[in-house]
Protein backbone atom coordinates (compact mmCIF):
# COMPACT_ATOMS: atom_id res chain seq x y z
CA UNK A 1 0.00 0.00 0.00
CA UNK A 2 1.23 3.54 -0.31
CA UNK A 3 0.08 6.66 1.44
CA UNK A 4 0.07 10.07 0.65
CA UNK A 5 1.10 13.11 2.94
CA UNK A 6 0.62 16.75 1.47
CA UNK A 7 2.36 19.59 3.05
CA UNK A 8 3.17 23.05 2.47
CA UNK A 9 -0.49 24.97 2.61
CA UNK A 10 -1.59 28.17 4.56
CA UNK A 11 -2.47 31.22 4.37
CA UNK A 12 -1.04 33.78 1.71
CA UNK A 13 -1.25 37.39 0.41
CA UNK A 14 -2.32 37.35 -3.05
CA UNK A 15 1.17 37.74 -5.14
CA UNK A 16 2.78 35.36 -2.69
CA UNK A 17 4.16 32.15 -2.98
CA UNK A 18 3.47 28.85 -1.74
CA UNK A 19 4.99 25.30 -2.49
CA UNK A 20 2.99 21.96 -1.79
CA UNK A 21 4.67 18.68 -1.08
CA UNK A 22 3.59 15.36 -1.47
CA UNK A 23 5.59 12.54 -0.36
CA UNK A 24 4.56 8.89 -0.81
CA UNK A 25 5.86 6.02 1.78
CA UNK A 26 5.00 2.14 1.80
CA UNK A 27 5.42 -0.48 -0.53
CA UNK A 28 5.65 0.54 -4.27
CA UNK A 29 7.92 0.09 -7.36
CA UNK A 30 8.48 3.83 -7.65
CA UNK A 31 5.82 7.04 -8.53
CA UNK A 32 5.03 6.98 -12.49
CA UNK A 33 2.26 9.84 -13.13
CA UNK A 34 1.61 12.48 -11.06
CA UNK A 35 -1.31 14.98 -10.46
CA UNK A 36 -2.24 18.11 -8.51
CA UNK A 37 -5.41 18.51 -8.26
CA UNK A 38 -7.36 21.43 -6.48
CA UNK A 39 -11.19 21.95 -5.23
CA UNK A 40 -12.36 25.41 -3.86
CA UNK A 41 -15.87 25.57 -2.12
CA UNK A 42 -19.23 24.64 -3.89
CA UNK A 43 -16.68 23.55 -7.59
CA UNK A 44 -15.86 20.50 -8.52
CA UNK A 45 -12.42 19.33 -8.16
CA UNK A 46 -10.20 20.28 -11.14
CA UNK A 47 -6.86 19.16 -12.54
CA UNK A 48 -3.99 21.80 -12.13
CA UNK A 49 -1.19 20.07 -13.24
CA UNK A 50 0.09 16.77 -13.75
CA UNK A 51 3.16 15.29 -15.31
CA UNK A 52 3.65 11.47 -16.72
CA UNK A 53 6.48 8.92 -16.36
CA UNK A 54 8.23 11.01 -19.46
CA UNK A 55 8.67 14.41 -17.75
CA UNK A 56 5.48 15.52 -19.92
CA UNK A 57 3.28 17.68 -18.73
CA UNK A 58 0.00 19.52 -18.74
CA UNK A 59 -0.70 22.59 -16.96
CA UNK A 60 -4.65 24.24 -16.48
CA UNK A 61 -4.26 27.47 -18.15
CA UNK A 62 -5.06 28.83 -14.99
CA UNK A 63 -1.53 27.52 -13.57
CA UNK A 64 0.49 28.28 -16.87
CA UNK A 65 3.00 30.85 -16.25
CA UNK A 66 2.52 30.70 -11.95
CA UNK A 67 2.71 27.04 -11.03
CA UNK A 68 5.30 24.49 -11.69
CA UNK A 69 5.24 20.87 -10.85
CA UNK A 70 8.64 18.58 -9.65
CA UNK A 71 9.58 15.60 -8.55
CA UNK A 72 12.65 13.97 -6.40
CA UNK A 73 12.63 10.33 -7.11
CA UNK A 74 15.02 9.65 -4.44
CA UNK A 75 13.04 11.12 -2.07
CA UNK A 76 9.70 10.03 -3.39
CA UNK A 77 8.21 13.64 -3.32
CA UNK A 78 6.04 15.82 -5.59
CA UNK A 79 6.11 19.18 -5.41
CA UNK A 80 3.75 22.07 -6.85
CA UNK A 81 5.60 25.74 -6.69
CA UNK A 82 2.97 28.29 -6.72
CA UNK A 83 3.89 31.93 -7.62
CA UNK A 84 1.73 35.11 -8.10
CA UNK A 85 -0.60 33.52 -6.28
CA UNK A 86 -4.03 34.90 -6.49
CA UNK A 87 -7.66 34.04 -4.32
CA UNK A 88 -8.98 32.26 -6.71
CA UNK A 89 -6.89 29.76 -5.95
CA UNK A 90 -7.77 29.44 -2.68
CA UNK A 91 -9.04 25.51 -2.40
CA UNK A 92 -7.95 22.14 -0.67
CA UNK A 93 -4.97 20.89 -3.27
CA UNK A 94 -4.45 17.06 -3.28
CA UNK A 95 -1.99 15.23 -4.80
CA UNK A 96 -3.17 11.58 -6.90
CA UNK A 97 -0.24 9.38 -8.24
CA UNK A 98 0.44 6.15 -9.85
CA UNK A 99 3.38 3.87 -8.01
CA UNK A 100 2.70 0.38 -9.37
CA UNK A 101 1.11 -1.95 -7.93
CA UNK A 102 -1.08 0.99 -6.72
CA UNK A 103 -3.02 3.47 -8.99
CA UNK A 104 -4.81 6.17 -8.40
CA UNK A 105 -4.05 7.05 -4.88
CA UNK A 106 -5.30 10.32 -3.74
CA UNK A 107 -3.62 12.47 -0.25
CA UNK A 108 -5.32 14.13 2.11
CA UNK A 109 -5.47 17.50 0.51
CA UNK A 110 -3.86 20.57 1.98
CA UNK A 111 -5.61 23.66 2.30
CA UNK A 112 -3.96 26.73 0.31
CA UNK A 113 -6.10 30.69 1.55
CA UNK A 114 -5.01 33.23 -0.98
CA UNK A 115 -6.31 36.40 0.81
CA UNK A 116 -5.44 39.83 2.30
Amino acid sequence: QVQLVESGGGLVQPGGSLRLSCKASGSFFGIEAVGWYRQAPGKQRELVVAINNHGRTNYADSAKGRFTISRDNAKNTVYLQMNSLKPEDTAVYYCNIDAPPWYDVWGQGTQVTVSS
